[in-house]
């Protein structure tokens, strides 16, 4: 069900998304100092490609650096690759087959807002990172 899923998100909204994400991944490597911006915008892209039997979950070792990290972010490319999460998940609401796909636009608007000190995982290891294992 995850295949038939990901080939429709890949369709209608994800290789989008994706290319959104790539843009912004290459706008940031432009200096020195955004490079793990925008090594964090190719991670979340390719997770906005292919998303379903993927999951996020928050890192343990992230401390401080990756706060200060979001706030920048926030700043820089999330607010606008956050928007175009919510205005695709709106126009896919608008259809029955397009509401679960919606959704999982909806679900990504926090990690597309504040990625750092997370980490995206298999939906079925998601439990052992959870855990600490």
């Amino acid at each position: 069900m995850k295949t038939i899923l990901n080939v429709i998100w890949l369709i209608l909204c994800g290789f989008w998304m994706f290319l959104g994400y790539m843009l912004a991944g290459v706008l940031l490597c432009i200096t020195i100092i955004g490079i793990p911006f925008g090594l964090a915008a190719f991670r979340i892209g390719i997770y906005a490609l292919w998303p379903f039997g993927h999951t996020v979950v928050d890192r343990g070792d992230a401390g401080a650096p990756s706060v200060i990290g979001n706030v920048l972010w926030l700043i820089l490319a999330g607010w606008w690759l956050a928007l175009g999460h919510i205005t695709t998940g709106i126009v896919l609401c608008v259809t029955i087959i397009g509401i679960p796909l919606g959704i999982a636009n909806f679900k990504l608007i926090p990690v597309s807002l504040l990625p750092l000190g997370k980490e995206i995982v298999p939906t079925d290891q998601a439990y052992g990172y959870a855990t600490g294992r």
